[in-house]
């Protein structure tokens, strides 16, 4: 039975010719072998699929970008969305002629031609000397690497909507603490636009100001939501989730409709392959994954400043 990293190779029939060429070179390779002895695995096969969990697990806290944008997987390399309008309904009689739009829709074609890679490279020495415990620790941040590198690609989709093409036509700008007016202002924007905010994303910074307002932690206001023990705000407020990241500015704030404002298209999840430059002593492995980003609907986001 093959490891969870050649599940979607085995799938997709343009990845199928990877495999036998992936685990030859994971027979060779240090860090492959050193983890096929330190962990106790079978063989390279196992090992490399070892490997890629750890990576796949590491990054899957850290993918924030993935719950503030629409994920679309896919096999094409280029698809066609319309930057469709809110749709025009007409009153007709019994079997009259049905209205047929005359609107003309902008289209906008997103390529998947992004690769986000990251990689842990070390020397020969140190996988003769180096523990499973050891490996792991350093394995799993080639992971969250994706992951926040993702992150900002994500954000940075938002970041580039032109400030007049936003929900109200304007930055929703703050003067130095987010509070419950201003969650509720992002959240007006948004929906005056006919439009539902999912997601207000924000740093550290601002959740902090968050945990010192009543109407986030009492339970007079949303009947205990809260967690404060454990540091936990509620599921959702106005129905937004809180989404928390330092690759958001400090004094930032998203707020967005993830059904529309924007697409990641998923070309190819995470995929761990070994790595090594014996002339240089360098061996380890590499992680990557391909997609493509673009906003559809600036109109449903909204971003602010100073807060």
């Amino acid at each position: 039975m093959l490891p969870k990293l050649f599940e979607a190779i085995t799938k997709d029939p343009e990845y199928q010719p990877i495999l036998p060429e992936l685990l030859e070179r994971a027979k060779s390779n240090l860090m492959v072998n050193a983890v096929m002895r330190e962990a106790i695995l079978s063989d390279t096969a196992n090992a490399l699929g070892k490997m890629h969990d750890v990576v796949v697990d590491a990054a899957k806290p850290a993918l924030i970008g993935r719950e503030i944008i629409w994920v679309l997987p896919t096999t094409e390399t280029l698809v066609r969305f319309p930057k469709a309008k809110l749709g025009k309904a007409h009153r007709t009689a019994e079997l009259s002629q049905v209205w047929i739009t005359q609107e003309k829709y902008d289209t906008v074609d997103v390529k998947a031609d992004m690769e986000i890679k990251a990689g842990a490279e070390y020397s020969k020495k140190f996988f003769e000397d180096a523990s499973w415990g050891v490996m792991e620790r350093q394995t799993a941040e080639v992971g969250r690497a994706i992951a926040e590198l993702e992150t900002e690609k994500v954000l940075a989709v938002y970041d580039d909507i032109d400030a007049g093409d936003l929900a109200g036509g304007d930055e929703y700008n703050g003067s130095g603490t987010l509070n419950w007016a201003g969650l509720v202002g992002f959240w007006n924007r948004v929906k005056a636009e006919n439009f539902n905010a999912k997601v207000l994303v924000i740093n550290p910074a601002q959740l902090a100001d968050l945990w010192q307002q009543d109407q986030f932690i009492h339970s007079f206001y949303f009947g205990g939501m809260a967690d404060i023990r454990r540091g936990i705000l509620g599921e959702t407020y106005l129905g937004m989730k809180i989404v928390v990241s330092t690759k958001v500015a400090a004094g930032t704030v998203y707020c967005i409709d993830t059904d529309v404002a924007a697409v990641m298209l998923l070309r190819r999840d995470i995929l761990t392959e070994p790595f090594e430059n014996p002339k240089k002593d360098r061996y380890g492995i590499a992680a990557s994954e391909r997609i493509g980003l673009s906003a559809l609907r600036s109109k449903a986001v909204a971003r602010g400043t100073g807060w």
